[in-house]
């Protein structure tokens, strides 16, 4: 079954649902960000949209950004469509969550990060492994600092080390952990207490209004970050060699340049 992006609305527009399907764990890959693109782009004209929500199907959210795609010869275009991806989703007119089960890894971690709320189920792991492949994760480097402070952010980025939905919870990052069961029930419960009652147009603002802050800081410091990835990170020989081990299923053989 090929890769997707499917988008439902409730009965009365308010909720739009995105659902990410990749066989190989919801990788996030230059097609699925073309697709999320465009799904936003779908929803942007609707006046009575409250939340915007993104989940994977299956029981894991996503491993993170495809990895064959991260070659000399593709990131440069991958990875600035992914950071364009960034920008629409902390420019859009809604409230934006991310409901997540399982791993969510890497580019998968980055995307829910970058939502206003992350609600997750108590089996719910998230982490940066791009270290591991001799590399660092460019939108994390920009968001996460802002969201639960410059030690634990360092920490997960320099780690690579996974945490549970319960940790992240416990630093300000997930709204609530739920059991996988109800999940989707603690959901709807907070939609329903929080925004349903809410006018669209004052959600939108307001959700515009405590991104401000946020937006700019992204807007000035991920071109930076996209460089240096781009013109010193991907061209160090341990870059080419972490894709390289990882493809051929084989530990890296570090040469620190």
């Amino acid at each position: 079954m090929p890769a997707s992006l499917q988008v439902a609305f409730n009965c009365d527009q308010t909720r739009a649902a995105f659902h990410l399907f990749h066989p190989k764990g919801n990788i996030i890959t230059a097609e699925i960000i073309a697709a999320l693109s465009a799904a936003l782009d779908s929803v942007s004209e609707n006046p009575h949209l409250k939340l915007i929500t993104i989940e994977g199907e299956g029981s894991d959210f996503s491993f993170g950004a495809s990895v064959p795609e991260h070659t000399a010869a593709e990131i440069e275009r991958v990875l600035p469509a992914m950071h364009e991806l960034i920008y629409a989703w902390l420019d859009v007119d809604a409230v934006t969550a991310a409901i997540v089960r399982g791993r969510c890894l890497g580019g998968g971690f980055e995307l829910a990060m970058a939502c206003d709320f992350i609600f997750a189920s108590e089996d719910a792991t998230f982490g940066l492994p791009e270290i591991a492949l001799g590399v660092f994760p460019p939108t994390a480097c920009a968001i996460l600092p802002a969201r639960v402070g410059s030690a634990r952010a360092t920490s997960a980025i320099v780690t690579g080390t996974p945490r549970s939905a319960a940790a992240w919870r416990d630093m300000g990052l997930v709204e609530f952990v739920s059991r996988g069961a109800t999940l989707s029930a603690d959901v709807d419960a907070w939609f329903n207490q929080h925004l349903a009652s809410r006018s669209a147009a004052a959600l939108r603002y307001a959700a515009a209004a405590a991104r401000l802050g946020l937006r700019a800081h992204v807007r000035a410091v991920l071109p930076q970050l996209e460089r240096l990835y781009l013109n010193d990170v991907m061209r160090t020989e341990d870059a080419a060699e972490g894709v390289a081990a990882f493809l051929e299923k084989r530990a890296p053989r570090w040469k620190d340049r």
